[in-house]
């Protein structure tokens, strides 16, 4: 049966009305497929873990680079698949809008947009910028049905003021963010905390940080779980090792540990 990108995207709307699911985070088409083929009924993209593929460091892709992904990723796999879109590729929120668009048309159920602006000394755009720039992303959307999700990025940036990050996601939840998302969020009464005060929309909680299970997540009200970047370290964990091994001892011992190969083929076939 051929699922279109309407279905991806309605099955994505219903999975965030009850229940808690885990969002998690490939790298390219064969990480996307693998996920799917253990049984993950949506995905994340990873701005860090697709930029660590082509040879790049996070937030140094284009919006040609994304998009080709995300393309790529959507054609490959039966389920939906939520957009790591960064902070649209741009300041203003026009042509955030038209960055929005170009997303929306690679097939994606949702996408993020983010209000950090990648500048130590003001790490997070100026409260009404950053509300005009998810309305914007908003009205680009359209009657998609595509999901638009708010992320305030405070903490990552060490600006750890909880009443900051509950005003920006409320705001956001009113300029029309159907999702809400505050990475780095690590204790428990924080993640609650947040969770309420966006209520009855749904929040996201990136558990790379806050350590807790899906049980436990579950439990504090959260709708669903995404791992940023971390399988994408685990991956390449294992791959410095080995690599490092060899350069540095000429010695082989670490690629026992690799997955076999025969396994892999199955998964493919």
């Amino acid at each position: 049966m051929h699922v279109t990108t309407a279905d991806k995207r309605a099955t994505f709307k219903k999975m965030h009305e009850s229940g808690c699911f885990i969002l998690p985070n490939p790298v390219d088409v064969g990480s996307a497929k693998a996920l799917q083929h253990l049984g993950f009924k949506a995905l994340a993209s990873s701005s860090a873990g697709f930029a660590w593929t082509i040879g790049k460091a996070d937030n140094h892709v284009t919006v040609e680079d994304v998009c080709q992904h995300l393309a790529a990723l959507c054609s490959a796999v039966d389920i939906p698949v939520n957009a790591d879109f960064e902070g649209g590729f741009a300041v203003e929120p026009d042509k955030v809008a038209d960055h929005v668009e170009r997303c929306v048309r690679t097939g994606v159920a949702g996408l993020s947009i983010e209000d950090s602006t990648g500048d130590k000394d003001k790490p997070i755009y100026e409260r009404a910028l950053a509300v005009e720039r998810i309305a914007a992303s908003r009205k680009a959307i359209g009657d998609s049905n595509t999901m638009l999700v708010g992320r305030c990025e405070a903490y990552l940036w060490g600006v750890t003021d909880l009443k900051l990050v509950i005003d920006r996601l409320t705001a956001y939840a009113d300029a029309g963010a159907d999702c809400l998302y505050a990475p780095g969020l690590r204790t428990r009464e924080d993640i609650a905390a947040v969770v309420k005060a966006v209520a009855p929309k749904p929040f996201n909680l990136l558990i790379g940080a806050s350590g807790l299970s899906l049980r436990e997540a579950e439990d504090l009200g959260v709708r669903r779980i995404s791992v940023g970047g971390s399988l994408a370290r685990a991956a390449w964990g294992g791959f410095m090792r080995a690599a490092k091994e060899m350069a540095e001892k000429g010695t082989f011992t670490e690629l026992a540990g690799g997955y076999p190969g025969g396994e892999l083929n199955k998964m493919f076939s």
